[in-house]
């Protein structure tokens, strides 16, 4: 007997059949659910690939919060490197009695030395790409700048003092970052105008870049000079850091993405398992023939692991098909925020499809096809002869190597795979045990209900198992998108109410020391509560405990990768060590914050320099009272020993900061203040009086800002909702390998009903009550689940207060009810419509 012959034979006839097709459908959703993100991730990396040079707009970017000494170009030049300045701020810009908060960019004439810069001539029109800057006069601003403003192309805009023309439609930028600041829009304009606006005072907060590019051997050398010549407030960035800052970005959104599509993975091989012991033992017959024929038990598994990988390779074809054009919808769905034109993606995403194929057949499916080549051949002829069952540790240790399998392909962490490998036990132990119960409490109802709803529960009881697999997948599917849902839209507007009336709504920024009594008088002048001015000057973290920052990072990176710390701390603290801080000084303990440890200082306590840290980045950075802190502040080392901890209030709106000093520190140190203020709604026009009349002071509209974190809420809400559609699609498989595990019992059912006298409506209405009531239960399972969490996430998390919302419960219900009850009664109308005769001819 040829093995391949006869299993591709087998194969093709139980597909004609039907017994293969709730299998084949669940591995076709767990390997698009993982493909769809696969090829999605894949063609937001090739575009970052491609365009590497164009990250930076050069192949070095040379940053600094001072303007850059000249010396730097010199050099270039020498080396033969192209170079370009830039510089950067935020900006209210005017045009009329109308304005709005941009992300202002000035570059020189050869900017961008490396990528193109995307415009349009026209609102909305077609875009193209040219490697130019904006004419000295002239600005190019980002559409959604001009829709705020109502301008369009030959508009005039106020750029502080100066008056600009826009000439162009900025549709992306070669350097466009992806960072909190960059949501606003963008506008470019020539830099030799940055005078004429008046913007750019002593103290103000820019940001000032060179930009070179030229032969990589002379990039090379120039970049080992700059590293030995630059000053500590001056950071050097390579394509190298830019791409792989961006690749880490990416690769982090692919790994949640991709464990949020393993609920989808884990439902769908629970379906593959109910399938697999019906076909199991819908097999045995066969078996135990080919056995009696001669055949070998090594034979038998051949067969069966031939049928298998068959399995696996269509449902990998299909179910990458199926990603390959779902993840059309994710990259439409986020568009705005990955912007520019995405490559086509690379098949390797195709190879997960069949990892995951192979891995939940191999977990779920194989070990129920084992018994199989245990199946005596004597039961040719006593149907009652079966096979000795496999043992718990076969059965669940296999499926629990898949899910572990599956788990390291994606995220390659043994730490993560530890972690989510134990919430999946957790999550799928409660789901079950809440399951159970929901049944054992719908069994006492039985007697108080009619024939049919009676009929239908019993249904449910007798086959608990299979009823609470089904509560609890469909339940798992819309109790995560009841989520999204109660944290989207619920806790953010719950947060918003929770703010006090007078929540400051303005945040004033570059005020300098000169302008102080003018603020203070403009807002006295207008009936608004004159707001307390808080001093900033902006410094470099030198060191920590006399240990070099350039230490502690690589420290830091050591750690990372070996896996002994947290991924978000040591991010978090390697962050907090490149980049600029803002400092203060202060005698009085800041408003809504609350000390953790440590005490205050007081005037003339003789305590030295000192310093407050926020209890969260302590945490990260691991550090304690009385370490020391090093910063360079304008080219002096000033150092601190930390005095105290505190928790601060980062949603209160008003001036907060990682770091206070005590007074004595910083008062030398030339700065800027900052302030923020409530501005009632019938002083509104106030802020463009404000603005008018002090230019170079950034007045950021706090009402603007949230609207804008709330518009990309909702892009990844709706992407992310998106990708857990394919749980309830792994949770119909669950409903369809239940009914098609018992189908045969309800076929013998239904032929005995109508022939005890039960007609076939009074039948049909049993079964829409029975998968009504387990749609019902799921609804309760996913509104009460959806409720906890959200409960948690507002009391624990947010610190709000939590206020019940019957709109997630009849969500809920209705959608259970709604696609259990008709999916489940329609999947089963067959075999309740089958005639009795038939069936009891047969035997059931």
């Amino acid at each position: 007997m040829n093995a391949l012959r006869f299993s591709v034979s087998q194969v093709a006839r139980d597909f004609k059949s039907g017994e293969l097709s709730v299998m084949t459908l669940a591995l076709v959703v767990a390997v698009a659910a993982l493909t769809a993100i696969g090829f999605f991730t894949n063609r937001v990396a090739r575009a970052v690939e491609s365009q590497a040079g164009a990250v930076l707009a050069a192949d070095l970017r040379f940053q600094s919060p001072q303007p850059l000494a000249d010396k730097y170009i010199e050099a270039a030049k020498q080396n033969g490197l192209s170079s370009a300045r830039a510089v950067s701020f935020p900006s209210v810009v005017l045009l009329g009695e109308r304005s709005a908060l941009a992300a202002v960019h000035g570059v020189s004439a050869e900017y961008p030395l490396r990528g193109h810069v995307k415009v349009s001539d026209v609102l909305g029109g077609v875009a193209k790409e040219i490697v130019a800057a904006p004419r000295v006069g002239e600005v190019w601003a980002d559409g959604r700048l001009l829709a705020q403003l109502q301008a369009d192309v030959g508009s005039m805009l106020s750029i502080g003092r100066a008056e600009l023309k826009v000439s162009r439609v900025l549709v992306a930028r070669p350097d466009q970052g992806t960072g909190f600041s960059d949501l606003a829009p963008s506008l470019l304009f020539n830099i030799e105008d940055l005078a004429r606006t008046e913007l750019i005072q002593p103290g103000s907060r820019a940001s000032y870049a060179l930009l070179f590019a030229g032969p990589l051997n002379a990039v090379n050398e120039f970049r080992v000079w700059l590293r030995a010549n630059k000053q500590p407030s001056e950071r050097l960035r390579s394509i190298a850091d830019a791409s792989e800052q961006v690749s880490n970005a990416i690769d982090r959104a692919g790994r949640f993405l991709n464990l949020a599509s393993m609920v989808s993975v884990l439902l769908s091989a629970i379906a593959v398992a109910m399938a697999a012991r019906r076909y199991a033992s819908r097999r045995m017959d066969l078996i135990a023939l080919l056995k009696s024929m001669g055949a070998t038990q090594a034979r038998v598994m051949q067969m069966q692991l031939i049928a298998l990988l068959m399995l696996a390779l269509i449902a990998t074809v299909v179910g990458t098909a199926i990603g390959y054009a779902a993840q059309q919808g994710l990259a439409w769905l986020l568009a705005d925020l990955v912007r520019g034109e995405l490559p086509a993606p690379s098949f390797a995403p195709a190879l997960l499809g069949l990892v995951t194929s192979i891995a939940v057949l191999g977990g779920f499916a194989l070990p129920p096809l084992l018994q199989l080549k245990r199946v005596p051949p004597v039961r040719v002829l006593r149907k009652d002869v079966e096979p000795p069952p496999l043992r718990y540790l076969t059965v669940y240790g296999a499926a629990l190597i898949a899910v572990v399998a599956i788990v390291w392909w994606i995220v390659r962490d043994a730490r993560l795979v530890q972690y989510v490998t134990l919430g999946a036990l957790f999550t799928c132990v409660v789901l079950y045990g809440c399951g159970w119960l929901l049944v054992k409490i719908l069994s006492r109802f039985r007697g108080a209900v009619g024939v049919s709803w009676r009929y239908g529960i019993a249904n449910i009881a007798r086959r608990g198992r299979e009823s609470i697999a089904q509560i609890v997948a469909f339940g798992l599917g819309l109790m995560v998108l009841l989520l999204l849902a109660v944290v989207h839209n619920d806790l953010l507007d719950e947060w918003r109410t929770s703010l006090p009336a007078d929540a400051p709504n303005q945040f004033l920024i570059n005020i300098r020391a000169d302008q102080t009594d003018a603020v203070r008088e403009f807002f006295a002048a207008q009936e608004i509560v004159v707001p307390t001015l808080v001093p900033m000057v902006r410094a470099r973290l030198v060191s920590i405990n006399d240990v070099p920052v350039s230490e502690l990072r690589a420290q830091r990176r050591q750690r990372q990768t070996s896996g002994v710390a947290s991924d978000v701390d040591e991010d978090r603290a390697r962050g907090f060590m490149e980049r600029e801080a803002n400092l203060t000084w202060s005698a009085e303990f800041p408003a809504g914050n609350k000390l953790t440890s440590g005490q205050w200082w007081k005037e003339g306590d003789g305590g030295g320099p000192r310093a407050s840290m926020d209890q969260g980045i302590a945490t990260a950075l691991r550090v304690k009272l009385g370490d020391r802190v090093t910063y360079d502040v304008g080219g002096e080392q000033v150092e601190a020993t930390i005095a105290n901890f505190r928790e601060v209030q980062w949603d209160s709106f008003r001036p907060n900061f990682f770091i206070v000093f005590s007074p004595g520190v910083l008062d030398s140190a030339a700065g800027t203040y900052i302030t923020s203020v409530h501005l009632p709604a019938e002083k509104s026009g106030a802020m463009l009086e404000f603005t008018r009349r002090f230019p170079e002071i950034t007045a950021i509209d706090i009402d603007a800002v949230i609207s804008q974190v709330r518009d990309v809420m909702d892009k990844v809400t709706i992407a992310v909702q998106y990708v857990f559609l394919f749980t309830l699609f792994a949770g119909v498989t669950v409903l369809f390998a239940a009914i098609q595990a018992t189908k045969d019992e309800r076929r013998y059912e239904s032929a005995m009903l109508r022939t005890l006298g039960a007609s076939r409506r009074v039948v049909l209405q049993g079964v829409a009550a029975e998968f009504s009531v387990l749609g019902l239960l799921a609804g309760v399972m996913a509104a009460s689940g959806a409720s906890v969490a959200g409960y948690f996430l507002a009391t624990q998390v947010l610190s709000l207060d939590y206020s019940f919302d019957a709109t997630v419960w009849g969500v809920g219900l209705l959608a259970g009810v709604t696609l259990v009850g008709v999916i489940g009664t329609a999947a089963t109308y067959s075999v309740v419509n089958a005639p009795p005769v038939e069936t009891l001819r047969r035997g059931g």
